[in-house]
């Protein structure tokens, strides 16, 4: 497989090579051991979650507490979505910006994303199906979300009327989550990225 440092620190685009024949294909789509010397540590494995949406649905921008985060390594096994990673850690140099990757069942790349990165993505079929690798459980008081059409994030969503939920359409705009202290920080997410470091290096 090959790894790629995205423009956003702390996330990659993995792109596995497939191997076919006439009875279908081969690949592997995670490995720790390869992800551990790109990222710097292994993925704590914690929970997996699947995710289906109908096209057109918009999932995000969300995000948790650091410590402990929720890194995340995500992959799409069946139709395609638009995944997009949002750099929300004040102080970092690229924060408010964005980055998507194209995940789907042809060329079945799949991102990782550190802790403290937004995510949402955008279904582009019909039963686009995500598969979720997480460092950390859910939990529902450390959890939050930036509005998807937040006007500052400026996110090009591939879709002329995005279907959000509830929770989603109600979410606060970037400013507003940074206002109410919500939003991780850099340096905050940078030392807890290094302690990951440390207690993993033999």
């Amino acid at each position: 497989m090959k790894i790629r440092p995205l423009s956003i620190e702390g996330a990659w685009e993995i792109t596995p090579q497939q191997h076919g024949d006439p009875r279908g294909l081969f690949m592997e789509w995670y490995r720790f051991d390869r992800l551990a010397e790109a990222v710097g540590h292994p993925l704590r494995l914690a929970q997996g979650n699947l995710s289906v949406s109908a096209r057109g649905v918009v999932r995000g921008i969300h995000f948790a507490d650091v410590p402990p985060g929720q890194a995340k390594y995500v992959t799409c096994v069946r139709g395609a979505v638009l995944d997009m990673i949002v750099d929300i850690r004040v102080g970092s140099p690229t924060f408010g910006q964005w980055e998507a990757v194209r995940l789907d069942e042809v060329d079945r790349r799949a991102v990782y994303l550190g802790e403290g990165l937004g995510h949402g993505f955008c279904a582009l079929t019909d039963d686009a199906t995500l598969s979720y690798l997480c460092s950390a459980t859910y939990n529902p008081t450390g959890e939050h979300t930036v509005h998807p059409l937040d006007p500052q994030l400026a996110i090009d969503w591939p879709v002329e009327t995005p279907l959000l939920s509830a929770r989603d359409e109600a979410a606060p705009s970037l400013h507003e989550a940074r206002a109410s202290g919500l939003l991780p920080d850099y340096d905050a997410c940078r030392s807890f990225s290094v302690g990951m470091n440390t207690r993993t290096t033999p």
